[in-house]
Formats: C-alpha cells, structure tokens, sequence
C-alpha cells in the first residue's frame, strides 16, 4: 500500500474564504484573455537571447513547493513591475524593456571593482532550475519554477571584503525606456537589500528564466532576485548594480512608507500589514485562499538568520 507522507510545508490547497484584500482582477482577467487569444506583444521575443540555448536548466528536486505550478498563462499576465505602471496588467508595457545589451555593475567593498556582462555571468554561474513558492505583500500567491543560480555562488564571484555585512541591489534607471520611472510618487531606480547571511542561505537565488526559457521582461528579465521567505517585492527585479557595504540599505518601498513596508518583510500570518491580514492569501488561478505559513513556509531552513534580533520588525 502507497502512503502519501506530507512534506513539511504542504498545506490543504482547498480553503475556500471571503477574499479581504482588493486585487486588481479585472487587469487579471484582461491579461489572462489575451494570452489564451495569442496576443504576441505579450510573449517576449527571445530570437535574439544568446542565452537561450542554454535553457531548459537542470532541475533541482530538492526544492519543492509543495503544490502545483501555477500556470505560465496565468502568472504571465499578473505581475507587479512598477516601472511600467501600477497595475497588474503590465506585460505589454514592459516590453518596452531593452535586455541587451545589459552590463552588471559589483561594486563596493569587493577586493576589484567591475562591470560584467549579463552573459558572461551566466556562463560563469552553477544553472538550475528550483520550484519555489512566491508570496505578495498583497496577500496573493504563485508557484512558479525559476531557472538561474545560487545567489551565494554570485557573492563567492564578487569576492566581497571581510567588512561587508549587507548587498544593495539597483535597478536600471531610464525614464525614456520605463515611463513609471517619471513618476515622482517613488525615489528611483528601485533599491533593495539582503544581510550578507541572508544572502549566502541556500535557499537565495538569482532568476534568469522561468518555465525552462528566459526570464519574459515582465518578470524582470535578464535577472532578478528570488527570496521565497520575504514578500516578494525584496525580490528585485531587472538588476545592474550589486554593490557590498556595511550600511544597512533602505529599499524603495521602505523609503516610501517604512511603517508598512520594512528591510525584513518575512512572511508571517500573524503579522498583518497595516491595511490587510496576512493570515491567508489568494493562490493564483485557482478560486481558493489558503493558510499563509510563516516564513512562507520555509521556516526550517531561514528561521536560524533572525535568532535575537528582538527589537527589529522582522515580518513587515
């Protein structure tokens, strides 16, 4: 007889409950209408990705989420890119985002200075892909496979010095090419940051490409960051510049409104944010909520980086 032994982080998938927080459906619905009518504009042109061939990575099947992958249907056409506008329904929009040629800025406390080539980072990294849960402030969810590398194999590239303690990561800044950036509501380019520690945990990852092929420009192609235990606007996208530095950075949303959005931002559903709970969130493509799980579920494996960090705001 088969038994089914749960992994640590599954959760009942068919919690049906009131929806609490206001998502944009009608951007989702839209989005979604399109790509099941094939609208090209939304669908990024990878003819000319010299990395392409190098896709589909290997997967890793130590990291698993737990619960089905949310279509590429679906999280393709729902996706937060500020940049290119404030709704959900930004993929057309973000098209308009040039990939290459794409030079990477590290910088700061490292033992040389440099730009390097988006590609020739690629070549240089370990590439696989991992399933990872992904969890928005917003209290809505996906499941998505990213394909990329370790960020800590990202960190041992840089060569950081013995007094870096935190890396800041920068965007691109170009108002012609992202028209939210003309927007003076926010401070750009967007900056965030992880403690060095976070950061070399196993679970930090660099994203290049999603579903087996390159990173689609709405979601934040050539490479982004994925933090799967923090909410997902630490998870930066479309980045030039890592730099290490003993200050603590101060993110774009925690510059905004650092009562609602902190340097931490961990999951946790008994932590709710000032205007919604956290308790459960809203899994995409799918008309069920489920229980949010601390840490987003990944509390083995991060809950040891926060150990006596009593006075800090760890889950906003």
């Amino acid at each position: 007889m088969l038994i089914k032994r749960p992994r640590r982080w599954e959760i009942p998938e068919h919690q049906v409950t009131p929806e609490h927080v206001a998502m944009n459906r009608r951007a989702f619905v839209a989005g979604g209408a399109m790509l099941a009518s094939g609208a090209p504009a939304l669908a990024q042109r990878v003819d000319d990705d010299p990395s392409m061939t190098l896709y589909p990575f290997k997967k890793n099947e130590n990291y698993d989420a737990g619960r089905p992958v949310t279509p590429e249907a679906v999280t393709s056409a729902y996706n937060n890119f500020y940049e290119y506008g404030t709704d959900k329904g930004i993929a057309r929009a973000a098209q308009q985002l040039i990939t290459r040629p794409w030079q990477v800025k590290i910088d700061g406390l490292v033992e040389t200075p440099r730009e390097v080539g988006f590609d020739d980072i690629l070549k240089a990294m370990p590439k696989e892909e991992r399933v990872y849960r992904f969890r928005c402030v917003e209290a809505w969810a996906m499941t998505v496979p990213w394909s990329g590398f370790p960020l800590a194999a990202l960190v041992a590239f840089a060569k950081p010095l013995a007094g870096a303690k935190f890396i800041r990561f920068e965007t691109f800044n170009d108002p012609k090419m992202a028209p939210g950036q003309r927007s003076p509501a926010y401070d750009w380019p967007y900056v965030e940051g992880l403690t060095m520690a976070e950061a070399t945990n196993d679970l930090a990852f660099i994203a290049t490409g999603i579903y087996g092929k390159p990173l689609p420009k709405q979601f934040g192609a050539p490479l982004r960051l994925a933090v799967p235990w923090k909410y997902g606007f630490k998870s930066i996208k479309s980045i030039r510049r890592i730099s290490f530095t003993d200050k603590r950075p101060v993110g774009l949303w925690e510059a905004v409104q650092p009562m609602e959005y902190g340097f931490w931002a961990n999951v946790n559903p008994e932590v709710s944010h000032p205007r919604w709970s956290q308790a459960t969130e809203e899994v995409l493509g799918t008309r069920n909520r489920a229980k949010t799980q601390l840490f987003n579920g990944y509390a083995q494996e991060v809950a040891s980086l926060y150990t006596g960090l009593t006075n800090e705001r760890l889950y906003a």
